[in-house]
């Protein structure tokens, strides 16, 4: 089974980005909030950007941990497809 790397947006407007093998029902757990605290305190509302599938977890959470480094602006690009 592949792994997507995520970015949810919250009702606040704030991004969270993760992964998943099942990205439906990782949203549904969100908007349940169930999962992360963030998700819990800030209640991620959507997905914003779905990744084509990683092949094993390890290179789908090395993804993660890139985006999670960058700055809203170039997270926005991602979303727009505007950045790879």
């Amino acid at each position: 089974m592949s792994w997507h790397v995520y970015i949810a947006q919250a009702r606040t407007g704030r991004y969270y980005t993760g992964i998943t093998q099942n990205p439906e029902q990782r949203l549904i757990d969100h908007i349940r909030g169930k999962g992360a605290k963030f998700a819990h305190d800030q209640g991620l509302s959507h997905f914003v950007y779905i990744s084509d599938p990683f092949k094993t977890k390890s290179t789908a959470r090395k993804r993660e941990i890139q985006i999670k480094g960058w700055t809203r602006e170039k997270k926005e690009k991602l979303v727009r497809g505007e950045w790879k």
